[in-house]
């Protein structure tokens, strides 16, 4: 995979450069401390992934990312965990947080790999374990409630709450459920696995409506939602906490 790194750090550079060098399918074709000096490489070379910082003095990375035409797959690197919804609002393949352990840049740098070559390769194999080849360009699911197939936008999915024998998805701005008999394991498999994620034996959420975290707790508009201890390490190494 072709890299560049944009950090107003030089010594995040250097780490950062450190790491894909020890990785055989990376190559750093560009490193950049002006955000604005990399769009002439981004437009001419063939570049697979942006680490890319968030506080720059120049812009900031969000806003940079945000501005990018056919932009690369992008992963965020920052000293600030703050930033974490806005980096998966944009769909950062992951989040980053400084000083970045060497197994969490592998584990992002392999997901990364695995998303180029799903579209390299079309195939109906899993990207994620819980994802089962589900188009990441498509907004929109369909679920089977009573006797009808309901079309579902995936943003204005909040929380998808497992009960007895059904799942109920919680549609955003209203109080609005949706019943159906699909297993959270079915349900998963129709998920974008960069926006929706198991917190919960009982609980899936959307990340992009995440406001506060409260130690346990995720609160989505008035409802607390706790995260579950099997969970609670995959959920902030997703968020980068």
């Amino acid at each position: 995979m072709n890299c560049i790194i944009i950090d107003d750090e030089p010594l995040a550079i250097d780490v950062l450069t450190d790491y894909c060098k020890k990785i055989d399918f990376t190559e750093v074709v560009g490193t950049f401390t002006n955000p604005l000096d990399a769009i002439t490489v981004i437009k001419e070379k063939k570049v697979d992934l942006i680490f890319c910082d968030i506080e720059m003095p120049q812009i900031s990375g969000l806003e940079f990312i945000s501005a990018l035409e056919n932009r690369p797959l992008f992963i965020f690197t920052t000293a600030y965990a703050h930033y974490a919804v806005e980096g998966f609002e944009l769909n950062a393949v992951d989040y980053l947080v400084k000083p970045i352990p060497y197994h969490r840049f592998i584990k992002a740098v392999s997901r990364t790999k695995e998303i180029l070559t799903q579209k390299e390769v079309p195939t109906t194999a899993n990207i994620f374990p819980s994802n089962g080849g589900h188009n990441d360009s498509q907004k929109f699911i369909f679920v089977k409630s009573e006797h009808e197939n309901i079309k579902i936008d995936l943003d204005e999915i909040e929380y998808i709450q497992g009960l007895k024998d059904y799942l109920k998805i919680h549609i955003k701005g209203t109080n609005k459920t949706i019943l159906t008999l699909l297993s959270f394991k079915d349900l998963l498999d129709k998920l974008p696995q960069n926006q929706f994620i198991r917190v919960h034996k009982s609980f899936v959420v959307n990340v992009n409506v995440i406001k506060t975290i409260q130690r346990n707790r995720i609160v989505i508009n008035d409802t607390r939602i706790p995260i579950g201890e099997s969970h609670k390490t995959q959920f902030f190494s997703f968020l980068g906490l």
